[in-house]
């Protein structure tokens, strides 16, 4: 083993204490990890984890040098890899990918290709889309952070206001959210003008939080009014799917989102919609569920209002 990697193992990822590094994920939600960050990673890093999420059985049994190996990488660039993923070191990733290889030969279906060909029969449009979509909702539940969530659920429960930013696909999710707090009693509006957000941040303070809902992590007409609302001092949260990008900079709480393939017939859009909404109503149900002596009386008052329009 070099000197480089016995430094690694030593002394953590950025020269954090191994003790402060959050718990590692459960085997079940390396293939999950594997999907979210591989995007952000080094292509020699990608290299790393293709090759575990794709073989946890033969990579499980192989040393580090192996492992380097097989990737044409280096001892130094799997323990950074392991590290990324969320393990302390390459021990504990090979320990996980046993986990899931024990998993995977214990009868699972095999996976289903969802890529869509222009000639496809439509049974087999919806049968690839379907699970892709399950794919992408396991993803994201396996991949949530759930401390992150909780205090992202305690803030937006106690805020004054919330303002929630997102444009195009994202806007929708924006839009279904706010929606959702309105019903429940809450103050929130959702933002798809860039501009008009900017303006409504400068109004935010302490006690009050803002949102952000982009799936690549990098679109300035979100970033910005959530760099305004976090400068006057409001709790800021990200809903994103790379978790590494320049949202987070920006973000009290980060909330991580399945990154899924785009294909020429489906972009990416649809699936990271698919995600966002599940951490949306996550989100939602959370603040319900601490706000339920006002939200249940507001829900009821809100469906009643409605019922009329439809009844025939």
């Amino acid at each position: 083993m070099t000197q480089e990697v016995k430094e690694i193992f030593a002394n953590g990822s950025a020269g954090m204490p191994a003790a402060a590094a959050p718990a590692p994920p459960a085997p079940a939600a390396l293939a999950a990890k594997v999907r979210t960050l591989a995007p952000s990673m080094t292509r020699s890093m990608q290299r790393v984890a293709e090759a575990v999420a794709g073989d946890p059985a033969g990579c499980a049994a192989l040393t580090v040098t192996g492992l380097a190996e097989l990737t044409g990488t280096s001892e130094a660039t799997v323990v950074r890899t392991a590290r990324l993923l969320g393990y302390p070191g390459y021990r504990d990733l090979r320990l996980a990918l046993a986990g899931l290889a024990a998993q995977q030969q214990s009868g699972r279906a095999p996976a289903i290709t969802t890529d869509i060909a222009v000639d496809d029969p439509i049974a087999d449009v919806v049968a690839k889309l379907a699970y892709d979509e399950q794919q992408t909702l396991a993803d994201t539940a396996a991949g949530l952070d759930t401390v992150q969530l909780g205090a992202a659920v305690s803030a937006a429960a106690g805020a004054r206001r919330i303002d929630v930013y997102g444009v195009g696909a994202s806007g929708l999710v924006a839009q279904d959210l706010a929606q959702k707090l309105l019903r429940i009693g809450l103050i929130a509006h959702a933002h798809g003008d860039p501009h008009l957000a900017v303006t409504n941040a400068v109004q935010l303070r302490g006690g009050d939080v803002a949102i952000a809902i982009t799936h690549s992590g990098s679109t300035g007409d979100v970033i910005e009014p959530l760099r305004v609302a976090f400068e006057h001092g409001a709790t800021t949260v990200a809903i994103t799917g790379r978790p590494d990008g320049p949202v987070a900079q920006y973000a009290d709480h980060v909330l991580t989102t399945s990154v899924a393939r785009e294909s020429e017939l489906r972009p990416a859009a649809m699936s990271s919609r698919t995600s966002q909404l599940l951490v949306v109503d996550c989100l939602f149900v959370g603040v319900a569920q601490r706000t339920y002596e006002t939200a249940g009386p507001a829900l009821a008052a809100s469906y009643e209002a409605l019922a009329h329009r439809h009844r025939r």
